[in-house]
């Protein structure tokens, strides 16, 4: 049984589908251990609280750079002995002295089609904008792994919604979450704990 710990910022609502999938067996020889907050005042941590689930949280503010935060993070994902990590809504950038800690052990989804309105200023709603700015007909999610580089890790699994003409961003947001990113997670993380993604030549390809 795999230890997965969860970093969060907001709101939780990608680690209410992991806790929820996990309820219903949908994530194999996997566990949800621990949750990590950038915020003190994250609703993710209610939702953690209220699945029985270990919570810390880990200020940005109180860190002077990105690097010695990240160090920080590394020493509590060591002591919840995490064997995958799993960014869902986790809004601060992690210093490559983790990441390559965690190689191809880091999991994030983006609300983009990756290599489509993704990278560095990339998030939460500005990415719809984009989308809807360009004229998109289908947009979605990508969870991907995380290396070094924003959303440039190997993609492991990807969905897609239409583009309506009248969708504002938060439409589009709203659609893509409920339509991609609450399935497509849990999908993700189930695949790693049965250990069945494989890296070949910077690819993730999903064994039968």
């Amino acid at each position: 049984m795999k230890n997965i710990v969860v970093l969060v910022s907001g709101g939780g609502t990608n680690l209410q589908a992991l806790i929820d999938a996990e309820k219903c067996g949908g994530i194999k020889n996997g566990k949800i251990t621990r949750v990590i907050s950038s915020r003190a005042d994250a609703y993710a941590l209610e939702r953690a609280k209220n699945a029985d689930i270990s919570t810390v949280v880990l200020t940005r503010k109180e860190f002077p750079d990105s690097v010695s935060y990240s160090r920080a993070m590394l020493e509590e994902l060591k002591k919840a002995n995490a064997d995958l990590v799993v960014l869902a809504g986790f809004m601060i950038i992690l210093d490559e002295c983790l990441t390559r800690e965690y190689t191809n052990k880091i999991i994030n989804i983006h609300p983009a089609l990756i290599p489509s309105f993704c990278g560095e200023g990339f998030y939460g709603l500005k990415v719809h904008e984009a989308a809807l700015k360009y004229g998109v007909k289908i947009s979605g999610a990508t969870v991907h792994f995380v290396n070094e580089k924003a959303d440039a890790g190997p993609i492991i699994l990807q969905g897609a919604v239409d583009v309506a003409n009248d969708d504002t961003p938060e439409t589009l947001q709203r659609k893509i979450m409920e339509n991609v990113e609450w399935k497509l997670l849990p999908k993700a993380v189930s695949l790693f704990c049965e250990d069945r993604i494989t890296i070949r030549d910077g690819k993730a390809y999903i064994d039968l």
